[in-house]
């Protein structure tokens, strides 16, 4: 079963406007709690790096390992607003941060990109839009797969690194 999650938008400033966005349809499985609210939506761009490296349990195996995500946020009218790093953490350009933590998985509508996520925040800092997030949907994405060939002996080490966008939300409790 699939629902829409909807909610209020708040800007840079934390003032609140109800214009709602208008969303996919995201699973249940990836459902925030009911008492979070949207406090931020971001338009991601950038790439997902892999590594090739030996299979643990079999060193004459190799495959591509994620590593890291490096992408730009962007708001609804394309200004950039941060960015999003190693963590997973998302940093905002006032300096407020959130670190999350994978709790849930889909593999989406789209089945050459990488899965959409639930986090939830491990860590947050500073006072700014990322301060009050509780939850992370990551959704609508597009690229950013690992190749499924191409990770042998010879190419042990070897990053790559695959593009990607993506749509986070980015949820928590609103005072007012």
């Amino acid at each position: 079963m699939r629902q829409i999650l909807l909610g209020c938008y708040l800007p840079a400033a934390l003032t609140a406007s109800c214009a709602i966005p208008s969303g996919p349809v995201v699973p249940a499985t990836l459902a925030v709690a009911p008492e979070q609210k949207l406090l931020l939506f971001a338009s991601a761009r950038g790439v997902q790096i892999y590594e090739c490296l030996a299979d643990k349990n079999d060193a004459t195996r190799y495959a591509w390992s994620f590593s890291a995500p490096e992408a730009a946020l962007f708001d609804e009218k394309g200004n950039n607003i941060g960015r999003h790093y190693a963590g997973p953490s998302w940093e905002s350009n006032d300096g407020s941060k959130v670190v999350g933590v994978v709790v849930a998985r889909d593999e989406g509508p789209n089945a050459n990109a990488i899965p959409w996520l639930l986090l939830n925040a491990k860590s947050t800092s500073g006072t700014g839009v990322f301060s009050g997030t509780k939850s992370i949907q990551r959704i609508n994405t597009s690229g950013g797969k690992a190749p499924a060939e191409g990770c042998d002996a010879s190419r042990a080490g070897i990053m790559i690194r695959i593009p990607y966008t993506a749509t986070y939300r980015f949820y928590g409790s609103v005072s007012r």
